[in-house]
């Protein structure tokens, strides 16, 4: 590692003694892999973000590594030393393993990526990233996408490597790239996305010359895969400063390629306050969302406030009293969110989740102020089903007021629900409601068989116990009979 020394500033002396620090509590595991190549002939050294973490002083147990030695010749040294290896990234150069390992007085699970001295590029018709492979480590870190990853350290002797002076903007906390962010970002064009998302996650600025490229150049996002850019935008939300990333997207205009809902935001005004920013609205709600977070980042949360006013723009309409309104914006906000997250090739499972929290992150309001029925309670954990507890964040996250008594009295009012739902659910099983007579019971009773009369009857059954809650079997018999005679 390089030594400090008289002129070296403050900031460069910290983040060297953290990497000092980081690097010795690995050794074990690193310079036990980089002498079994350096006894193949080959050289290994930790690369990108594990020495830019390394110096942040928050190095994990994940590891990346770069080589001369070709993919076949890493899956010779490496399959005899570690626990498991997997090969699903050797199109592009990369082996992966995994080795337990004995560090102080603890073992350790370490997750590994050996990749090959290589150069990518993009081509204008291609989704896909040429590979080829390089033969010097000067070579590999100058295709990387900025200097704070662009950085090695040569093992087992512990040699630091940085050509392109990434320590110098580690301390100063900037992004830029290795070479022009021209040629960055036309070697792969999700380098762009990237720079977002390191911002979000580092807190770090982006050089000028990087922002300005990325405005040129963000029509050349088009060309990579909505996965890769659905996995960058995935990791830009559950990073520390979402917002912060955002922002960036939208100043860059790289959002009108791949989330145009959320510039499109920019220029509305929310129905309560006519000159409200409904963008900045969004992102603050996200920023609330993110504080009632209770078992780490929820990206089911976080992409729901992000988009849950994404209809109020084709619902936007001038009153006669001068209002401006967007009536069931909530209902086209749901499809909008449903076709842009599959445009973006997420699960059906994160899409039907997303989409129904923004359906229903007005449902609340909509009761209004009075004393919630057991009926509408029910009626409320029913439609919210496995999302209730996202629905309560939501619906908190989405008072972004600076009229303190009014943001008082929603507070109190949710409160109030949460209570009666708490209510309910000790006396009922709120979670699971169902009719009190259930399909075979029903053909037993009415003495008919299987056919669409057995479906009416459950719903009139489960709307029944909706608005009254638990009925006695005889009870429910007695009502069920009643509704038959009425249907002819």
């Amino acid at each position: 590692m390089p030594n400090a020394n008289e002129d070296t500033p403050t900031a460069l002396s910290q983040v060297q003694r953290r990497a000092v620090s980081e690097l010795l509590r690995v050794s074990p595991v690193a310079d036990d892999l980089a002498r079994r190549f350096q006894e193949a002939g080959f050289s290994l050294a930790l690369v990108g973000g594990s020495v830019r973490d390394a110096l942040l002083g928050r190095l994990g147990n994940d590891l990346d590594f770069t080589t001369d030695a070709r993919p076949e010749d890493v899956l010779k040294i490496v399959r005899p030393w570690a626990d498991a290896v997997w090969e699903v990234g050797i199109a592009f150069g990369t082996v992966g393993c995994q080795k337990e390992a004995r560090v102080g007085d603890a073992d350790q699970s370490f997750q590994i990526e050996v990749t090959t001295y290589r150069s990518e590029a993009y081509d204008r018709t291609s989704r896909k990233p040429e590979v080829s492979y390089g033969d010097s480590i000067d070579e590999d870190l100058v295709r990387r996408d900025f200097t704070v990853n662009a950085m090695a350290v040569a093992l087992p002797e512990k040699t630091f490597i940085d050509p392109y002076g990434g320590l110098e903007d580690l301390a100063a906390q900037v992004l830029r790239t290795p070479g022009t962010p021209e040629e960055s970002f036309s070697d792969d064009p999700l380098r762009m996305m990237r720079a977002a998302r390191f911002a979000a996650q580092l807190d770090f600025e982006v050089a000028p010359e990087v922002v300005t490229a990325m405005k040129e150049m963000s029509g050349r996002i088009e060309i990579v895969s909505a996965e890769r850019v659905r996995d960058e935008l995935n990791k830009l939300l559950l990073s520390a400063h979402p917002r912060k990333g955002l922002g960036l997207l939208v100043d860059t205009g790289l959002a009108d390629h791949v989330l145009p809902e959320l510039p499109a935001l920019r220029l509305e005004s929310d129905e309560h306050h006519r000159h409200k920013d409904v963008y900045e609205h969004s992102l603050t709600v996200l920023d609330q969302a993110i504080d009632l977070e209770e078992d780490g980042p929820d990206l089911v949360l976080r992409l729901a406030a992000l988009l849950h006013d994404i209809g109020k723009p084709r619902t936007r309409r001038f009153e006669k009293d001068g209002r401006v309104s967007f009536h069931h914006h909530e209902v086209v906000g749901a499809k909008m969110t449903k076709k842009r997250m599959t445009a973006l090739k997420y699960s059906n499972e994160m899409i039907k989740d997303v989409s129904r929290l923004v359906e229903l992150h007005l449902r609340f309001h909509g009761y209004g102020t009075g004393e919630w029925t057991d009926s509408a309670v029910r009626r409320y954990v029913r439609d919210a089903g496995p999302m209730l507890s996202r629905l309560h964040k939501l619906t908190r996250s989405d008072c972004t007021t600076r009229n303190k008594r009014k943001a008082g009295a929603l507070s109190r009012a949710y409160d109030g629900l949460e209570d009666r739902i708490a209510q309910l659910q000790e006396q009922e099983e709120l979670d699971a409601i169902r009719p009190d007579l259930d399909g075979n019971q029903i053909q037993e009773i009415l003495e008919i068989g299987p056919g669409p009369a057995i479906g009416q009857a459950y719903k009139f059954l489960l709307e029944l116990r909706l608005e009254n809650g638990p009925m006695k079997h005889d009870q429910a018999v007695a009502a069920l009979k009643e509704w038959w005679a009425t249907q002819g």
